[in-house]
């Protein structure tokens, strides 16, 4: 895995359907990004886990846009006219998160748009592995290019560092709230997936994910917490997840049942 570090540019337009207010924007080697900016909603924590969630995604060979570190500095999107806008930006200069922009692609409805049984399995395995609440119904977070489906968005999971409650205990929470995944009606292959996926990747690799966290992104001030601390929480909190992957994989074939 590598990921690059590049300048903001050009400020192209906020991209108002995401609740933390998302810009596209062209950076210095010429790409489009989505960038998720660390002045917005739940801030740093959000990047962290749109960061560490589309690494892992990746590890399992998953499709994601590909994650580039962003710098913007107090001069990027002067011109923008709207001041919610212009204040985000304000408090995003730094170092921030941009997903390669997708020109083109549709929004996965698995309502129209056919899937295997083991795909949507793996994907609701993942997403509870990450404790993601936001791949539902209502918003997938799936997208079609190149008639391939591609993950996108995974600024809602590691959920537990909102409270920074115990690493350890909080790797054996069963994701209840996987009953509201958009593929769990589709997921007939449950039991297959687990045993697949905690094959799919080593302690190692996700190990080597957390090392990618940009200090800046782990140090919170006024804190008792370092950012040491916060980096091996995430450490802890992934390869313990991955050793009780059974703990989850249950609960999800128990709310499939329940539908």
């Amino acid at each position: 895995m590598e990921l690059r570090r590049e300048e903001l540019v050009r400020y192209i337009l906020p991209m108002r359907e995401g609740g933390s207010l998302p810009g596209l924007a062209e950076a210095s080697d010429g790409f489009r990004y989505v960038v998720k900016m660390a002045g917005a909603g739940h801030g740093k924590k959000a990047l962290v886990s749109e960061l560490v969630g589309g690494l892992v995604a990746k590890g399992f060979k998953f499709k994601v846009p590909e994650l580039v570190l962003l710098d913007l500095d107090s001069t990027f999107g002067i011109t923008e006219p709207d001041e919610e806008v212009q204040e985000l930006l304000r408090k995003s200069e730094g170092l921030n998160l941009g997903l390669h922009f997708l020109d083109g692609a549709a929004t996965f409805d698995p309502a129209v748009n056919s899937i295997d049984g083991l795909t949507a399995s793996k994907i609701v395995w993942l997403d509870a592995f990450l404790t993601n609440v936001d791949r539902t119904r209502l918003n997938p977070n799936m997208m079609i290019w190149n008639k391939e489906l591609w993950l996108i968005d995974h600024g809602a999971s590691l959920y537990f560092h909102h409270s920074w409650r115990d690493a350890e205990e909080a790797a054996k929470d069963v994701f209840p709230y996987i009953k509201t995944h958009a593929l769990l009606p589709y997921a007939d292959r449950l039991e297959e997936a687990d045993k697949l996926m905690r094959q799919a990747i080593t302690p190692r690799t996700l190990s080597k994910i957390v090392d990618f966290i940009p200090e800046e992104w782990l140090e919170e001030e006024g804190s008792e917490i370092s950012a040491t601390e916060r980096r091996e929480a995430y450490r802890t909190f992934l390869t313990r997840r991955l050793a009780a992957s059974r703990l989850f994989a249950e609960e999800a074939i128990k709310q499939r049942n329940m539908l």
